[in-house]
């Protein structure tokens, strides 16, 4: 995939520019005529939108969801401080829409979608909550819940990146899961079926190739440039995930099954790898002694971007009183986990002395419990679940200012995540 330099464009606009000129010099009345009559028949379609974006080539006409990525761009714009922090604007946008104006004058919203009940993404799942991806935004829009009391740099940051990011990757997932649905249906018709989810699905994730730099695919791109996870200056995930659409669609088409749930499968883990990234980033950041709470902020929407999908997923925990009631982190597991440890003998020396808390479970060593009085604190009465969650979840507390001036580390509450979806090491690259 090879994005065009802002030079080259320039360059080829004025190429362009030149030969429309030249042509027309020769051109006689009746060509004037004609392409004055081709413009009062031509479909409705913005004069900025061709056949493709990067290297997807839509099956269908969804052009009026392309279009929905201008309202992210001009949402950030107002809500700025080069905007003057117009939230009310900024939330108009969002509402009402501005640019996606259908056929019936009416437009499609940001709001319409993520406030909407019944749609194919695990978020409302996760937070047990209708129109839960509506509830995050309208927070930063409101600064109210998560943002109560926020100054006005972290209202933006939650704004920006919840709109572009959890809006948008919220909308993606579900479009490529009503496509697999309609495919697995039988009805994989390009203008009606699976084909043309699964193009609104990239319209929504990378959009026109003119704002692509509001979109979840341009995080992939900043992110990759962080971590040295690229090929050729190109983000390895976003390639990926490119590549997972184009083969995807040609499964649809073809019904072939395997081919567009491996291409889910692919999409989906390029996007853990990517918010994981920002996570690390911006949670690493938080030391800052002048722009913590900006960073902090970025960390939240970028979680809130992935939770749902990584939470079930992270450490759950054991608590134990009788070793300074401290919580150990056990992996993916269930409450009878905790019940599982055992004062034995680390060398099976049957002779020997018992000296190790041990788990026959996830086969995990102790090293808080140093007795057997220790190793006995373990129950299931305490077992913690999403432990390592609920700790990402402190540190990204808007609310809570003693979580800022600190350096975060997250990589190990994470862990688990990256192996879930066969992510590893390299993949998520380093700083």
């Amino acid at each position: 995939m090879i994005y065009m330099s802002l030079k080259m464009k320039s360059m080829l606009m004025i190429l362009l520019m030149a030969c429309g000129a030249f042509a027309g010099c020769l051109g006689s009345d009746d060509d004037d005529k004609e392409e004055d009559e081709e413009e009062t028949t031509a479909d409705e379609k913005p004069a900025w939108l061709d056949a493709s974006d990067a290297g997807y080539t839509y099956a269908s006409n969804v052009d009026n969801h392309r279009s929905l990525m201008k309202d992210i761009c001009d949402i950030k714009s107002a809500a700025s401080s080069d905007g003057g922090y117009n939230f009310a604007e900024a939330k108009s946008i969002y509402m009402d829409g501005k640019n996606a104006e259908k056929s019936d004058g009416s437009f499609r919203t940001l709001a319409g979608f993520a406030a909407a009940t019944g749609k194919n993404h695990g978020y409302d799942t996760y937070y047990n909550m209708t129109g839960s991806v509506d509830a995050h935004i309208m927070a930063a829009m409101d600064g109210t819940g998560d943002f109560d009391g926020a100054s006005d740099t972290v209202r933006y940051q939650g704004i920006a990146k919840l709109t572009a990011n959890l809006g948008m990757v919220a909308y993606t997932i579900h479009e490529l899961n009503s496509a697999v649905a309609k495919a697995d249906a039988g009805n994989v018709d390009n203008d009606s079926g699976a084909p043309h989810n699964w193009d609104e699905g990239w319209a929504f994730f990378h959009g026109p190739d003119e704002d692509w730099s509001c979109s979840p695919a341009y995080t992939m791109k900043k992110r990759g440039a962080d971590f040295g996870t690229t090929t050729n200056d190109v983000s390895n995930a976003l390639s990926a995930s490119e590549a997972a659409m184009v083969s995807g669609l040609a499964a649809l088409q073809t019904e072939d099954a395997a081919g567009y749930n491996a291409a889910v499968d692919t999409v989906m883990k390029n996007v853990i790898i990517t918010y994981s990234q920002a996570v690390l980033k911006y949670t690493s950041k938080m030391d800052s002694n002048d722009t913590a709470e900006k960073y902090q902020a970025e960390g939240y929407a970028f979680w809130k971007t992935m939770e749902a999908y990584a939470a079930p997923h992270m450490h759950d925990g054991c608590y134990n009183m009788a070793v300074g009631h401290k919580v150990m982190m056990m992996g993916e597991i269930d409450a009878s986990a905790c019940d599982a440890f055992i004062w034995t003998n680390a060398s099976q020396d049957p002779n020997g002395t018992n000296d190790t808390c041990y788990n026959t479970v996830n086969h995990m060593v102790s090293t808080d419990a140093v007795d057997e009085a220790g190793c006995d604190g373990y129950t299931s009465m305490y077992y913690q679940d999403n432990y390592a969650a609920t700790l990402m979840n402190n540190v990204l507390d808007l609310t809570d200012a003693t979580q800022l001036g600190t350096s975060y580390d997250v990589t190990a509450w994470l862990q688990p995540v990256w192996d879930h979806y066969g992510i590893t090491a390299e993949d998520i690259g380093s700083m």
